[in-house]
């Protein structure tokens, strides 16, 4: 046990990679799906569930 090297010295010898387009487009695009579903709920909720407001 006591040869395995720990996470954190491994984190510190990896280079930084910097985020691709298709990985800034995937995080916008998650996020964005996320607000309008959270939108989209909460208004839903309003509509059809008046009494728990």
């Amino acid at each position: 046990m006591a040869d395995e090297p720990k996470i954190s010295e491994e984190l510190k010898k990896m280079e930084y990679e910097p985020l691709s387009s298709i990985e800034k487009k995937l995080i916008a695009w998650s996020l964005g799906i996320g607000v309008a579903s959270l939108v989209f709920f909460y208004w839903l909720s309003i509509s059809f569930f008046p009494g728990g407001h």
